[in-house]
Formats: structure tokens, C-alpha cells, sequence
């Protein structure tokens, strides 16, 4: 009896410590198990992991619908409601030039948590909502290096940490984010919804854990023994080659003896394999080395090592990619047989047989009647009738888009700056647009229909202007329209000309002169970058290889070089405009637009641009504000000045400024109350003033 006791204990214990350890699975969301990703869908390849054993997935450059069921999506919800403290896990693997959103939970468009990983700009941006609005953090680093990454973002209310490879390189404050999800909320995986935001590359070991801490569980080796050596984190028993062999034993790099053959191929083609201490030559056959997979499975040799996997079809035994055994996929339902047939197993794959008296449709289904043939179909004029198991469907005729009951005329090259395509290849444009596909604008400047002031200039914008400060001037800080606010920088007072030695200074308005008195230095040179380059000198910058320089008269101009998109040798990556191959180009955020490589554009408040192919956004910069109370109106991206403190959003709410209510009773700063007789107007007081509003909904209903 106490022997049992002892084991119930023991059992009781061990539960504990697990929990204490973050593992609670009530606690944790293991997406690509709840997905179904080992059953294979449409885009996604299972493909070798971090570790021999481990399973891993290939997100392919394809169209794909990677989302959470229904009743997912419900847990999801129930799981986020009041909690302040999340942590989402995943292991990634991206090839440079490679982008995309790894995880999105949004409805509509409003993204509660989305995190992406951007090549483009090297770095790592989170997407949520905080009090009802968009907020978008953003973390330079660079992922998408060909290696394999360990990332943990962890939330607590306001407080946030981004792990990578379980090292802490950001520690932020931020707006608690929102996590009361609305019942429509959807979970995306490797995709922001069906066709935008596409991730490209490795990922597995996808998970969202509500405790503190959680990243803890993502790295389990952490309290565990360990040797460090210049840089690198050695686990036990690993082999690090110095000068001499050393492995890692309880936390300490002893030097070992190991007898190395040698090689027949030049240095530049050494290979050290992995935790190994003798070099190989580059390609060497890791699998003839008499590593062993079964008969289901194939050795795959990489650069330093050689793993198993097991041939499609196929699944490892107990985790043991050498030894593999077939997926019944008719008994653990992982096919794709539909209605009115049966499916036959058969070595690594299987097969949809049609019920006897059916019709096949495809591969998959059969159907017993013939609808496009008897005209029992809804289809559009411009779509084509294909059955199907369920009766028929319909599909849009070449140069037409839609769900095949209503199919639009699509423009193959888009129709850009918010024009409409209203045939195939043929394009209405707005005011002020022009050309085919409504690419050319109509140009304010050159027009004469905008007058900017003489130290300003007109610079034409997609279907707008803008009146820019010239060289020499800068804005005042009040940002008037016309440019009237350009005033003249003084070079010489703020000391950034470029006079050199023996020459005077003098301001001028929008620039400055060197006046050289006299004096064996007045030789019309100019000095760069602690040197000194010649009067008449051109010279490339070092830093952006798009713009050249000149040294005149003491003076430094520099100007971008001239994209010419008739020369063939032209530099696509100065002149992004003169790359006209189809791949370089990228539809908009709604499908409708098609924009050329380099290419710039505004959705959703941010700045989004074409190049290669890829759309990359980021949050619009907007211009610091000096004033008390600022706001930011229905439609618009940046905030601007007000004076009335009802109508700001930022408030720092003043204790001492307090406020009476129709009651007589004094409401300090901040504090919200119902108007007395009127139970639909709610007030508030900010920092003395008394701000009401009338909720529309309850007076309706009252």
C-alpha cells in the first residue's frame, strides 16, 4: 500500500513539474498539428527538419489556403480572451530574397496578431491592435540567411521580448495589444489570407503558449550543461576543432586525440562536417559513410551531414526517419476521396475508385449526373460549366475573374492608380490618369496648375503634388501647402559647408560661396570623408553606387545617375523602372492593380513598393508634431495638431486639472461618467475640459 502511494506521489509530482515547465497542453495551441499539415495540403511539402528526426514543412511559392477550421478558430478565441500574456514559437528556415507572413489571426482586415519576416529590408515586423487601432512594431534583423532560426515573440501587457535562437535581442514597451478576439477572428499559417503576404521558405514547431514565460518551452536545453567557444554554444558531447580537437563534457572543452586522413582535393574545398574534428572534401558522400536508411526511406547528403528521410507516402517509425512505414491513407482518412467512391490503399500512395453507375469528375470525385449538359447550370456569360460531385461548378473564361457565377473582365497588366478594368486587357482610368493602363499622370507641375513659392518647387505625385522645399532651404515646422514655410538654411552659421583652410564662408540665399582671400590652399579642392578630392574631380560614393560627385570650386554636388531603359547594360538595381520582365511586377494588396518593379504606393497606411516581384510595406513616416493634443481623423494616416482637447487622442491626463459634473461632483482627470438624465451621453474629463458623446446605437434603441 505505502509502495502505491509512493507511485501515485511520484506520478502527481511529475504532472506538476511539467506544468511548471510551460507544457501544459491546455495552456498551448500546436498549430500544425490542429492544422492537419501531416495529412499534406495543396502548397505544402514535409520535408526534413531541424533535426534528423523532426518534421518540417516547405511553404512553396504557389496559391494556397493554409487556415484554421471553425472549431479552431473557437478554441483560438476562448484561449486569447483576457489573457495578458502570450508567447507565439516557431522554427524557420528562409533562403535569402525570401519574405512573407509566417503567422496571421485577423477578421477582415484587422490583423489582432500577425508576425512577417521581410528580406527586403532585413527585418522582422509585428502586426496587432491596441484600444480598437492598428499598431505595427518593427525589429531589423535578418532572417532569411539559408539558416535555421529559433523565434519567440512573448507578450506581457506591455511589456514585449523577441528571442531568436534563444538569445534576447529586443525588450520593448508597447500599447497592451488587444486579445479579446471577435468570433469571426481566423487563424492563417504562412500566408495573411488567400493571396497576399505568401511565406516562402521551412517552418515547424509552430506554437502559441498562454503563460509566462512561455519561450522558455522552446528552448528546453537552456538549464542543461553546456560549453561556449568564441561565440558558439556547444551542446554535450559535441566537437569543436581549435588548434587541436576538443569536445564538450559537462561543461568543459577537454582536448581529445583524433587522427585525420589525408585529403585529396585543395583547401578552398575543405568541409568540416558537423561536430566532427577531421575536414572532408566539399561533396563528400556522407551516405556511403554506411549511413543507413530502410527500404521506404533515402539518405540525403547536405554540406556537412547526412540524414533520412522517407519517400512520399511514407511516415517514420517511433520518429526514426531510417526506418519508415506506409500511410494507410484510406483508414486514417488522409486522402482526398470525395463523394461516390472508395478508396484503395496501395504502397505509398492510394487510389479513388468510382462506385459502380458513377461518372468521374477528376481524380478524386465521381457524379451521377450530367448537369452542364442539361442546362441546369447558374453560370455566367463569360464562364465555363465543369460537374461535379455535388451537381456543377463554374469557372471564368480567359481574360475573366470571379466564382465563375459572376466573372469581371481582368486587365492582365492591371489597371493602375485606382482605375477600372472593364474588359479583357481594356482599362476606364480616373481623372487624371491617362494611357492604356492608366499609367501615365496627369503632371500638375508641368501644367502650370500649381504655383509653389521661389523657395519651394512643385514635385508631381500619382495624382497629386507636393511643394518641396528646394536645396539650401528647409521647413520651419509649420508645413505650409504652398512652401511658403521654406526658409534658408545658414551653411556657414551651422558649419556644413565644405570651404576649405584658407577659404571665407559666406551665406547666400539657399546655399553658400567660398571666398578664397589668399593663401597657399586656395586651390578650389574639396574635402570627403577625411580626404581631399581635386577641383574638377568625379568620383562614385562608395556607400550608393546610383549617385556620382564632383568637386567644384571648393564646393561638393552630387546627383543620381540618369536611367536610360533604351541602353540593355542599364543597372536594374539603380533603375528599377527599366525592368520590364513579367516576374518583376506585383498586384496590389486587393488583386485589382498591377505595379512595375520599383514602383511606390500607400495601402492601409503604409508604403508599400514593388521590387522583383516581392511587395514589401512598411509603416508611412510621418512628421514629428510639437503640439499638446493631437489627433488622427477617419481616413487619414498621421496625426496633426488640435487645440481642443475633446477631439485629441493622446492625453496625458493631468490629476490636478479636475472637472465637475452635472451632478456638482468633482471627477478628476480621466475619469468617465453617464451624463445625469441622459443614460446614452457618456463624458469624460480631460484635464479640466468636460468632453461628451452620444452613442447613436443605445439612443436607437431607446
Amino acid at each position: 500500500m505505502d509502495a502505491l502511494l509512493l507511485l501515485l506521489w511520484a506520478c502527481v509530482a511529475a504532472a506538476r513539474a511539467v506544468r511548471a515547465l510551460g507544457m501544459d497542453p491546455d495552456l498551448q495551441i500546436d498549430i500544425i498539428a490542429e492544422l492537419g499539415l501531416m495529412n499534406t495540403s495543396a502548397g505544402v511539402t514535409r520535408v526534413s527538419g531541424l533535426h534528423n528526426a523532426s518534421k518540417a514543412f516547405l511553404f512553396q511559392d504557389v496559391q494556397r489556403a493554409i487556415h484554421a477550421a471553425p472549431h479552431l478558430n473557437e478554441k483560438m478565441v476562448q484561449l486569447f480572451r483576457n489573457k495578458s500574456e502570450f508567447t507565439f514559437l516557431a522554427t524557420i528556415q528562409q533562403r535569402p530574397s525570401m519574405s512573407g507572413v509566417v503567422l496571421s489571426i485577423r477578421e477582415l482586415e484587422h490583423s489582432y496578431f500577425e508576425l512577417e519576416s521581410s528580406s527586403l529590408r532585413d527585418e522582422i515586423r509585428y502586426r496587432y491592435r491596441s484600444n480598437g487601432k492598428s499598431r505595427t512594431e518593427v525589429f531589423p534583423y535578418r532572417m532569411a540567411d539559408g539558416q535555421w532560426h529559433k523565434i519567440a515573440l512573448s507578450v506581457s501587457a506591455s511589456h514585449l521580448l523577441l528571442h531568436v535562437d534563444c538569445n534576447r535581442i529586443y525588450e520593448r514597451v508597447l500599447d497592451p495589444p488587444d486579445t479579446s478576439l471577435s468570433p469571426g477572428s481566423s487563424l492563417w499559417l504562412g500566408q495573411r489570407n488567400r493571396k497576399h503576404g505568401l511565406f516562402k521558405g521551412i517552418m515547424q514547431d509552430v506554437k502559441i503558449v498562454f503563460m509566462p514565460n512561455g519561450y522558455i518551452t522552446q528552448c528546453p536545453n537552456l538549464n542543461r550543461t553546456k560549453c561556449f567557444y568564441g561565440g558558439k554554444v556547444l551542446a554535450e558531447g559535441h566537437r569543436i576543432l581549435a588548434k587541436n580537437c576538443r569536445e564538450c563534457r559537462n561543461g568543459v572543452l577537454v582536448k581529445v586525440a583524433e587522427a585525420c586522413l589525408p585529403l585529396n582535393c585543395t583547401e578552398n574545398d575543405h568541409v568540416l562536417p558537423e561536430n566532427q574534428c577531421c575536414r572532408v572534401c566539399k561533396g563528400h558522400d556522407f551516405c556511403a559513410e554506411g549511413h543507413r536508411c530502410g527500404e521506404n526511406s533515402e539518405c540525403r547528403n547536405w554540406n556537412t551531414k547526412a540524414t533520412c528521410e522517407c519517400r512520399n507516402g511514407y511516415v517514420p517509425i517511433q520518429g526514426d526517419a531510417a526506418n519508415c512505414e506506409d500511410i494507410d491513407e484510406c483508414a486514417t482518412e488522409m486522402h482526398y476521396c470525395h463523394a461516390n467512391t472508395i478508396c484503395v490503399n496501395l504502397p505509398g500512395s492510394y487510389r479513388c475508385e468510382c462506385i459502380p453507375g458513377f461518372i468521374r469528375v477528376d481524380d478524386f470525385s465521381c457524379t451521377e449526373h450530367d448537369e452542364c449538359g442539361s442546362g441546369q447550370l447558374n453560370c455566367d456569360e463569360n464562364a465555363v460549366c465543369i460537374n461535379t460531385v455535388r451537381g456543377h461548378s463554374c469557372t471564368c473564361k480567359p481574360g475573366y475573374a470571379g466564382n465563375g457565377t459572376i466573372c469581371r473582365a481582368f486587365c492582365e497588366e492591371g489597371c493602375r492608380y485606382g482605375g477600372s478594368c472593364v474588359a479583357p486587357n481594356t482599362c476606364a482610368c480616373p481623372p487624371g490618369f491617362t494611357g492604356s493602363h492608366c499609367e501615365k499622370d496627369i503632371d500638375e507641375c508641368t501644367e502650370g496648375l500649381i504655383e509653389c513659392h521661389s523657395h519651394s518647387r512643385c514635385l508631381n505625385l500619382p495624382g497629386w503634388y507636393r511643394c518641396e522645399c528646394r536645396s539650401g532651404f528647409h521647413d520651419n515646422g509649420t508645413y505650409s501647402l504652398s512652401g511658403e514655410s521654406c526658409v534658408d538654411i545658414d551653411e556657414c552659421a551651422l558649419k556644413i559647408h565644405t570651404c576649405w583652410n584658407d577659404s571665407a564662408c559666406v551665406n547666400l540665399m539657399g546655399g553658400f560661396d567660398c571666398l578664397c582671400l589668399s593663401g597657399p590652399s586656395c586651390t578650389g579642392d574639396c574635402p570627403h570623408e577625411e580626404g581631399l578630392k581635386q577641383n574638377g574631380q568625379l568620383w562614385t560614393l562608395t556607400e550608393d553606387r546610383c549617385s556620382v560627385c564632383s568637386c567644384k570650386d571648393g564646393k561638393i554636388f552630387c546627383r543620381r545617375n540618369v536611367c536610360d531603359c533604351q541602353n540593355p547594360g542599364v543597372d536594374l538595381y539603380c533603375c528599377p523602372e527599366c525592368d520590364s520582365r513579367a516576374t518583376s511586377r506585383c498586384l496590389d494588396q486587393n488583386g485589382h492593380k498591377l505595379y512595375r518593379n520599383g514602383d511606390n504606393w500607400t495601402h492601409s497606411c503604409q508604403q508599400c513598393r514593388c521590387l522583383e516581384g516581392e511587395v514589401d510595406c512598411w509603416p508611412l513616416a510621418c512628421a514629428s508634431l510639437s503640439c499638446e493634443y493631437i489627433a488622427i481623423s477617419e481616413g487619414e494616416c498621421c496625426p496633426r495638431c488640435v487645440t481642443d482637447p475633446c477631439l485629441a487622442d493622446n492625453v496625458a491626463y493631468d490629476i490636478r486639472k479636475t472637472c465637475l459634473d452635472s451632478y456638482g461632483i468633482t471627477r478628476l482627470s480621466g475619469s468617465v461618467w453617464t451624463m445625469a438624465g441622459s443614460p446614452c451621453t457618456t463624458c469624460k474629463c480631460k484635464n479640466g475640459n468636460v468632453c461628451c458623446s452620444v452613442d447613436l446605437a443605445c439612443l436607437h434603441n431607446n
